[in-house]
């Protein structure tokens, strides 16, 4: 969502026409406006989405997965995905080939450390069919031991499969702000609140106030990204006060907004 509260216009992004990978990892470098977005869809190798700048996110139908900036979301060969854009974004993606080893089976978002993002920089100005048993080859290795220890961090949200629910998490993620109580979607849901609350926790792992906290927190993140003011992305995101908004977000990413606009980094150099 933009400063104004309106959606950017979507802009649909093409998906690589790519038979096979050469080599065990292809670089891309892509500059996206904001609006970006690709259809469902899938590929035959392991994909590392890594945000330089701005905020990308990552749904499937296990969930949505957000990646602000030195963060990156995993997606495993064969899982259906689209990724999209609010705001202005630099991506950076690492296809995989399944000849490499011990890559993660689910999807998952990552703190990218320094090490990594250099190396990732270098990775993404090397030629694509790069001498596998020379330097660019042995980079190619470095960075591959490295993302495998890469820690998860709490940038998800796991999606309910029952349809009454699903409905549900739509509707809210359509509006963060939205204060209906559970009892309340409940009424229009034809089940009972204590139904509701149980299976919404034995499908996402959460309680449906953690959830809907949770949503709101990573629904702020691209906001903040672009520019907004603390106030205005609390109210946008159904918070009664600032200093609410602030404690709910240390309490789920270990830090305050205004730390997290801090940390941002400059976009790397045009590969």
């Amino acid at each position: 969502m933009s400063r104004n509260g309106h959606r950017p216009e979507r802009l649909e992004r093409a998906v690589p026409s790519l038979g096979r990978l050469s080599r065990p990892v292809y670089a891309r470098v892509e500059s996206l406006p904001p609006g970006s977005w690709t259809r469902l869809h899938l590929h035959d190798w392991t994909q590392l989405s890594y945000a330089v700048r701005g905020v990308l996110t990552v749904r499937t139908a296990a969930g949505t997965f957000f990646a602000p900036p030195q963060r990156a979301v995993w997606i495993p060969a064969g899982l259906e995905h689209e990724v999209s854009t609010s705001g202005r974004a630099e991506m950076r993606s690492l296809y995989l080939d399944r000849r490499v080893r011990s890559l993660p089976t689910r999807c998952r978002v990552v703190d990218v450390s320094p090490l990594v993002r250099e190396l990732i920089r270098s990775v993404c100005a090397i030629p694509v069919e790069y001498d596998e048993r020379g330097p660019d080859g042995r980079l190619v290795r470095v960075l591959l031991d490295q993302l495998r220890a890469l820690p998860e961090v709490a940038f998800s949200l796991p999606m309910p499969a029952d349809p009454r629910l699903a409905r549900v998490a739509e509707a809210l993620q359509r509006a963060p702000d939205e204060r209906r109580t559970l009892a309340g979607w409940a009424r229009g849901a034809g089940a009972s609140e204590r139904t509701l609350a149980r299976l919404f926790r034995r499908e996402t792992g959460l309680a449906f106030g953690e959830w809907r906290r949770r949503l709101r927190l990573l629904a702020s993140l691209s906001a903040l990204e672009e520019g907004a003011s603390v106030t205005a992305v609390a109210i946008d995101c159904g918070y009664e006060s600032p200093s609410a908004f602030i404690a709910a977000f240390r309490r789920l990413f270990g830090g305050t907004p205004a730390e997290f606009v801090r940390a941002r980094q400059p976009a790397g150099p045009p590969a």
